[in-house]
């Protein structure tokens, strides 16, 4: 039994370490040029209104999470911090909010607007096309909204939250479904990937599926689970 878990383990290490190294390019150049400069106004209104399905059903995302009072989570990819803030309020003054975001004006944001609110339990990072840069075993929970379709190098980004997740740490993924002859224009011209194929990336990656929900309509929500050999 320990010879097969050694061959097991062996071809899984190997396959992410070759297509690490062979994602040197882009999958989708210039995706986000938008946040080099971007109007934190403007995007306020675009990320934190009614007609965007996850801000509508925002209480049910952040229940999905299952978060507990002392957890620490990384909210990868959070923009003007529509979770991020939902998230300090459920972790508690125990537990620790990581805001991850690749535009420094979104990540100054945050900051802000948390220290204006009293809001002490939140840390930004600005991250970069390769890696969330968040510091290995910290965190119980990686959420990831709207963004995966956003990331340029999805293996060296996922590898390095596999880093940052502790054992037993879960991931929970929320993006569009993108299916031809259903899905909006917008959705898919821009959205890289279907569902099935993030899926088996992020497996690909280091991880198991553990569960989903169903209340979304325009995107989906799946749970993953760090896997310990990697």
């Amino acid at each position: 039994m320990r010879i097969l878990r050694y061959v097991f383990v062996l071809p899984l290490c190997l396959f992410v370490g070759l297509t690490l190294r062979a994602q040197d390019k882009s999958v989708r150049p210039g995706i986000n040029k938008q946040f080099e400069n971007p109007d934190v106004k403007d995007f306020v209104g675009k990320f934190e209104g009614e007609s965007r399905e996850v801000f509508a059903k925002r209480k049910q995302i952040v229940a999905a999470c299952k978060l507990k009072a002392g957890t620490a989570v990384a909210d990868v990819g959070a923009g003007t911090g529509l979770f991020t803030r939902l998230f300090a309020s459920e972790v508690g003054d125990k537990g620790q909010v990581y805001a991850v975001d690749i535009a420094p004006k979104f990540v100054k944001h945050i900051e802000e607007t948390c220290d204006k609110a009293g809001v002490k339990n939140v840390k930004g990072i600005v991250c970069k096309q390769t890696s969330t840069e968040l510091p290995e075993n910290s965190v119980d929970r990686v959420f990831i909204c709207d963004t995966y379709h956003h990331f340029e190098f999805p293996m060296k980004t996922m590898d390095s939250i596999h880093r940052a997740l502790r054992e037993g740490g879960q991931l929970v993924v929320v993006d569009f479904h993108r299916i031809p002859g259903k899905s909006r224009e917008w959705i898919l011209s821009h959205v890289r990937a279907n569902r099935e194929t993030v899926e088996r990336e992020i497996v690909s990656s280091g991880f198991k599926k553990v569960g989903e929900e169903s209340f979304l309509e325009e995107n989906y929500l799946i749970r993953f689970e760090k896997v310990k050999a990697k």
